[in-house]
């Protein structure tokens, strides 16, 4: 690798962490909720980040979409919330996963555990290829069905997928409020310790595999993965460059397979592949190319 490739890898890689510390920093920037022990109220709050952010996290400023989706579902007037499923859309549209590669608190702390020096593990491909279909069922029951058709007495239902699995919420919302408050700490039970102990897993997971929440379990991610193949940024592979050294496939934090699906949907675009290519054969699409034009170049 030369000098001037080291140079735009290291550049890549410094950009996009800036980013992703700018984006957290906005998404939790409300700092006197440890301070004040409590839960920013403000109007931002009612709007929907599209990110999974804790709506409980004393510094959020906004709140989380997965949230916002089981509570319209738990009540008992609506199923669905249009607002929240429209802004996902819009993003989803526009973006792909590229928001997940950029812009998500959780995602980012992911990163951060797995640049460890520790010896990395490869998931067996049909194992990989198996589990990334749990992310589709956690979206489909836990954040969609159970909410919206098991209810007590009184037609309320339960946020499933944030009670019960959401490890950035037991992060961001759980541990904080229970550390802040005594009360909480004597009243925490059976279901925090569970959380914990779902968090713990996928955190010391994050440190040998890279990304597993959001391979594996993040229903966000599920969603937005809907829309990678014709979102209007997505990315390209010219054949005609491309020398077939397999950087690209090597460097990808998700495991995809660059060369042959690049825009599947598992690619969160971070740019990684295309920081590495040393043929410069990795390129954003541009608005006018179609997504059948790239299959016949890809």
């Amino acid at each position: 690798m030369s000098r001037m490739h080291r140079d735009r890898v290291k550049r890549h890689s410094r950009l996009r962490f800036a980013i992703q510390l700018a984006a957290a920093a906005l998404s939790n920037g409300y700092a006197a909720g440890f301070a004040e022990k409590t839960i920013f109220t403000g109007r931002s709050k009612a709007v929907c980040l599209p990110v999974l952010n804790c709506y409980s996290c004393p510094a959020a400023l906004g709140s989380c979409p997965i949230g916002a989706m089981q509570a319209v579902a738990n009540g008992t007037r609506h199923s669905i919330s249009f607002y929240v499923l429209g802004t996902l859309t819009l993003f989803g549209v526009i973006f792909g996963r590229l928001i997940c590669g950029f812009l998500c608190p959780f995602g980012f702390v992911q990163d951060l555990l797995y640049k460890l020096p520790t010896p990395k593990l490869k998931v067996p491909r049909r194992a990989d290829k198996l589990l990334r279909y749990l992310k589709y069922v956690i979206l489909a029951v836990f954040v969609i069905l159970l909410p919206a058709l098991l209810s007590d007495r009184f037609g309320l239902g339960e946020p499933w997928f944030c009670k019960y699995i959401c490890p950035a919420g037991t992060l961001e919302g759980g541990i904080p409020h229970i550390l802040m408050n005594e009360k909480l700490r004597a009243l925490a039970g059976a279901l925090f310790w569970w959380k914990l102990g779902v968090l713990i897993a996928v955190l010391a997971a994050s440190v040998f595999i890279s990304r597993p929440f959001c391979r594996y379990l993040c229903p966000l991610g599920a969603f937005y993965s809907l829309f990678n193949r014709f979102s209007l940024y997505r990315m390209k592979v010219d054949d005609k460059k491309c020398i077939g050294c397999g950087k690209c496939d090597d460097c990808c934090p998700m495991a995809v397979d660059v060369r042959k699906d690049i825009n599947c949907g598992e690619c969160i675009r971070c740019g990684r592949c295309r920081a590495v290519c040393p043929a410069n054969a990795i390129d954003r699409a541009g608005l006018t190319d179609s997504p059948a034009a790239e299959r016949e170049t890809t």
